[in-house]
């Protein structure tokens, strides 16, 4: 579904990715993993094309998107919600699902009901101001928001930080309907290793804005987790 080929970045004079390749697997969730500031949400980043790359390649379900932008990523089918969620906190939960009806690569006119149906909070709420949710609740939100543009491929960037527990068990439960049910793509950039290992069917894990390590979730021992992962 994606496969990444020899990326480097840059910001400013700090070169921030090094040679990253990987691969996501059609249907199945790829779990992005390491300490803070080895290129994680870099990476995320990159793969919507929000930030520009200096040279190698993205291809996206057979094609080339390296030169697409982040607007025509979205059309093509991949979505992405952000560490930090950025809703828009002044319009409503309708009006911010309606913005990501604007780039559903089939030009739908309504909020699917399917949305309502994986967050029904979000149906009950749809007057009320983003900015008057809970953490929680804006995740569910910024999550609806990014599959209403019908996605192919998900980015979620630690969707499950400073969330309450309730909340981190539902969105894994979507995680999952995503990739079993929807045959959905998910790259989940992710710290915490309950949430990882149970959702996760890859992992690859970052160092120093390079590949450490990678393989099946199965094959995250407490090794690879002591040498790369713990703090």
């Amino acid at each position: 579904m994606l496969k990444i080929e020899k990326i480097n970045q840059y910001y400013k004079q700090s070169h921030t990715l090094w040679d990253i390749s990987l691969s996501c697997e059609k249907g199945k969730c790829t779990c992005l993993m390491g300490r803070n500031g080895v290129g994680k949400t870099t990476l995320g980043k990159v793969i919507m094309g929000l930030l520009p790359i200096a040279n190698g390649n993205l291809v996206f379900d057979g094609k080339d998107i390296t030169k697409l932008g982040a607007h025509e990523r979205a059309r093509i089918g991949i979505g992405f919600v952000p560490q930090g969620r950025e809703i828009f906190s002044s319009l409503t939960v309708r009006e911010n699902l309606e913005i990501g009806i604007l780039a559903n690569r089939h030009k739908i006119k309504k909020v699917p009901e399917k949305i309502y149906e994986l967050f029904p909070v979000l149906k009950d709420m749809g007057g009320r101001k983003g900015g008057d949710l809970s953490g929680g609740q804006q995740q569910q939100l910024a999550i609806a928001r990014a599959m209403c543009i019908d996605p192919l491929f998900l980015i979620l960037d630690e969707p499950s930080e400073g969330i309450q527990p309730n909340i981190v068990q539902q969105i894994g439960s979507v995680i999952d309907y995503l990739t079993k049910e929807e045959n959905i793509t998910v790259l989940l950039v992710e710290q915490k290793l309950p949430f990882a290992r149970k959702h996760g069917d890859y992992f690859y894990i970052l160092e120093r804005g390079s590949v450490a390590a990678n393989g099946a979730i199965e094959e995250l021992s407490d090794q690879v987790i002591k040498q790369y992962l713990s703090v």
